[in-house]
Formats: C-alpha cells, structure tokens, sequence
C-alpha cells in the first residue's frame, strides 16, 4: 500500500489529481469548494481549478466538512462494502464461538446497524441468514462432539441445545441420518444405489430414504458401489431395483443440460463451512467459473482459501453442487475429485449449451 506521506505536500496532491492518479486512491481525496463534491484522486470528472480544491486524509472527514460523494468515482464504496463485511466477519465469529445461540437485536447491536439492516446484508454476503448460519455451526459442533462425548446427551448440550428435541428437530439438524447412527459411522442406514453411462463416463446415484446422497464419476463400474461404501463406512449398500430406473435417468439427463431445474431431494452431508461453500457453488450458472479466491470472499472469510478447496473437495453430489465451476486464480483447471478431464469436458459442454 502507499504511504500516505508519499502525497502530504500540496505540490504533490495536486500532481496526482492532474495525472489521475489511482495509487493516490485512498491515501487522500479532495474536495471542489464550488460544486460541494470530494473525489478520489484518479476521478475522471472535469478538472477543478486548483484555487477551489482542499484535501482530507479520509472520506469521513470530507464528509464531515460538508462535502458529499462524487457519483462518477464513488469515493466512499470500496471503504464502506469493505467496513460493512468486516461488520459481518465479526458476527459469524461471534457465532461460532457462542455456547449458545444468539439474538439478532444482540448480532445487529454489535455490528451497531439495524436488526433489519444486519439481516439483510447478513444473507447477501454470507448467502444464508444469521439463525441458518448459527444452527448449521451448532449442527457441525453436535456433529463433532458425538464422535468425542461419552453419551448422545452429553453431545446434545456440549453443542448447546436446550433439550433433545431441538437437536433432533429436522429444520435444525443438518446431519443427513440421525445422530445415533452418526455416531456409529452410518451403521443401520440403507444406500440404493444404481449405475449408468453418460458421456462423461459411468456414473453412481446412490439415495438414502431422505434423498440422493451421492453422484460420482468412475472408468469401471465395478469400483463406483465400493467409491461411495468409503464416504458411508458402515452403511448397508444395496443394488435398487428396476424402480430406480427414473431417478438415474433424470440425474443423466441433469448431467448433459444442468441448466435444467433439478427437484429431487437430495440428501446433504456437511459441515457448516462446506454447506456454505456448496450453497455459492449452486449460485454459478452453467458454464460460468469462479476463483477459490472468490469463494472465500463470497462467504465472508477471504483467507479460507485452501478450507473452499477443501470443501469442493468433499462434495459427494457431482455436478449438483457444481464444484467444477471452481477454478484457480490463473484461470487453470485443477482439484476435481473425478478427474481434470471430466472437469473440462463438463464446462465446454456447458459453454457450447449456453
């Protein structure tokens, strides 16, 4: 960044103005006393007579001495967005390190915005509400503490539930089977599964009685039943009938036109930071890509840019939750669970579709 003694003489403020300097941006702005408008420094607007012109370290204080925003170079947006998410960066954290569940009056009063306000820009950059966010990290903190709790009760309330009934509740819980079964690595639980060719090659679609828990790419048939028994250890794998004919159907042809609206439930694993990273995957339209970067942004946490990829990494729904719309900042293809190939072959057929 530069320093803003790199522009304190007058002299040298007035030179960045005139050569519209845009590493200027933000270390000053400067006011015209005769329109009543402060600008960045690199602001395409007219040039202003330099007797006219007065300079502030911060937009706040421009704004303090009366002046308003310039509507061409937008002085103010980039600070403010950037305050805004910082707001939001602070409440998720506040969140997931609550023993319990808190308020939105109590997360809107922190961020000192409205309730109102808070919720709204909340959900536009984090993608889900605070009450969604806060039930999936207690859904994910009940998830761990089963695998470490000496009972199911002693999860339950290490997570932070009031009563067993608010852990099993189906709108809070987002364990796709129960938590007992959970516990005992998937053991009880039925998957159906049935093959298929597409021109991506062959393809499982496996469903538990909620929904369809995985979609995966393979060269050999044989292997794909064993590829899903390594997500779900001590789940019971059975072939499905005839019946399951039209579920498999509908996921091919989902494959070859994913522009296409897909209603069949689905039955989702995981944890609230990859619930949130799959929810952003879902928003790319086919053909389109993004960065990991960008992932991390669009949740609000910048610097979990190797937990995005971890994240579309352990997506179980191939194409679904399109985690191939997911690309390194260079623009190469890389990190497909099945395969850099298939990856490409699906964006050109989304692109040369689109």
């Amino acid at each position: 960044m530069v320093s803003t003694s790199a522009f304190k003489p007058d002299e040298s403020r007035w030179n960045a103005i005139v050569n519209r300097d845009q590493n200027a941006d933000g270390v000053f702005y400067y006011a015209v006393k005769t329109t009543g408008v402060f600008c960045l420094p690199s602001c395409s607007s007219r040039l202003p007579n330099r007797e006219n012109v007065e300079y502030f370290d911060t937009w706040q204080k421009a704004e303090s001495a009366g002046y308003r925003p310039c509507k061409k170079c937008n002085p103010t947006a980039n600070s403010k967005s950037e305050e805004i998410e910082q707001k939001i960066i602070r409440a998720c954290r506040s969140i997931e390190q609550s023993d319990t569940p808190l308020k939105l009056n109590d997360l809107a009063q922190e961020a000192t915005l409205s309730p109102y306000h808070f919720h709204r820009l909340f959900k536009k950059i984090v993608g889900i509400t605070p009450k969604q966010y806060s039930s999936r990290h207690q859904s994910h903190r009940f998830k761990e503490s089963l695998t470490t709790s000496q009972s199911v009760t002693d999860a339950i309330y290490t997570a932070g539930y009031s009563s067993s009934s608010a852990a099993y509740n189906k709108r809070q819980d987002q364990l796709a089977m129960n938590p007992k079964a959970y516990r005992n690595g998937a053991a009880g639980i039925t998957i159906t599964y049935g093959l298929a060719e597409c021109f991506l090659g062959w393809v499982i679609v496996a469903a538990t009685e909620r929904g369809i828990c995985a979609i995966e790419f393979g060269d050999d048939p044989k292997t794909l039943p064993q590829q899903v028994q390594s997500r779900f250890l001590k789940a019971r794998l059975q072939k499905a009938g005839s019946g399951f004919g039209s579920l498999i159907k509908e996921v091919v042809d989902f494959i070859k036109t994913p522009g296409n609206d897909f209603n069949i439930p689905l039955d989702i694993q995981g944890t609230a930071f990859q619930q949130q990273v799959w929810n952003v995957l879902r928003q790319i339209k086919p053909g389109g890509t993004v960065s990991y970067t960008e992932v991390a942004e669009r949740i609000g946490n910048p610097n979990a840019i190797r937990a995005v990829a971890a994240a579309c990494a352990s997506n179980k729904l191939a194409v679904v939750i399109p985690c191939h719309r997911v690309i390194s900042k260079d623009g190469k293809l890389s990190g497909y669970r099945w395969g850099v190939e298939r990856k490409k072959m699906l964006l050109e057929t989304e692109r040369d579709k689109g």
